[in-house]
């Protein structure tokens, strides 16, 4: 009996996971594309993207910011925008409804150090929120790397229930020595700058910023900017 138990555990397991990964697969978005003058955008060359393009996600100006729904994770930039030295990028992210594209938290959030990013050998880094009331920093050099330990909670971050809107600040900060994440006016996240930049990881903390979001994900972004 109890192998007979064993088998049928394992069935349903392998019945159940092949279903949740198809849930999670990035789906394309109809009328997508980029109809912001002066901006492009990349989509993550993995698994959850393939067979999609730039196009099946969609781009837009609304309300004095943007209106971003994905399909495949991206990240959006204007190659006119540039920061060197000390600086602080930041947007507000209002997600309308909480996991309304997908059946887990999918981050948006704030990339810096922008170079190369239209070649195979991109650089930058990225801090993201949840509206779980997590955030995540990672970067590409050209392959992904991790900077904190993946998703970590924080008081600061404003969390909603399932299909609740959520709002939050997302800033990325180069100050000195340090990089820094903060949400809603906290810092959730201090480095120091020589752990990110090196082989296999930024060029340089000088370069263009912009936008990063996720794969099956929607918000409108205002506040977007820089500041010394």
């Amino acid at each position: 009996m109890r192998v007979l138990q064993g088998l049928t555990i394992a069935a349903a397991v392998a019945i159940l996971v092949p279903a949740l990964n198809a849930q999670d697969t990035s789906k394309g978005v109809a009328g997508g594309g980029i109809t912001v003058s002066g901006w492009t955008g990349k989509i993550d060359d993995s698994k959850e993207n393939t067979g999609l393009t730039i196009k099946d996600a969609k781009f837009m100006a609304m309300g004095g910011g943007f209106h971003v729904v994905t399909g495949p994770a991206v990240t959006y930039w204007n190659p006119a925008n540039k920061a060197s030295g000390d600086y602080t990028v930041r947007a507000t992210f209002n997600e309308p409804k909480f996991q309304g594209l997908n059946n887990h938290p999918h981050p948006y959030g704030i990339m810096i150090a922008g170079n190369d990013l239209d070649t195979p050998t991109p650089s930058m880094l990225y801090c993201s929120a949840y509206g779980s009331g997590q955030f995540i920093v990672r970067g590409f050099g050209p392959a992904p790397f991790a900077v904190n330990k993946g998703r970590e909670a924080n008081a600061a971050i404003k969390k909603a229930e399932l299909g609740q809107p959520v709002t939050n600040e997302v800033a990325l900060s180069v100050k000195g020595d340090k990089v820094e994440c903060a949400v809603n006016g906290t810092v959730v996240g201090s480095y120091d700058k020589a752990s990110v930049v090196g082989a296999g990881k930024l060029k340089s903390t000088d370069g263009v910023y912009g936008l990063r979001f996720g794969h099956n994900t929607e918000a409108m972004v205002t506040k977007f900017g820089l500041s010394k």
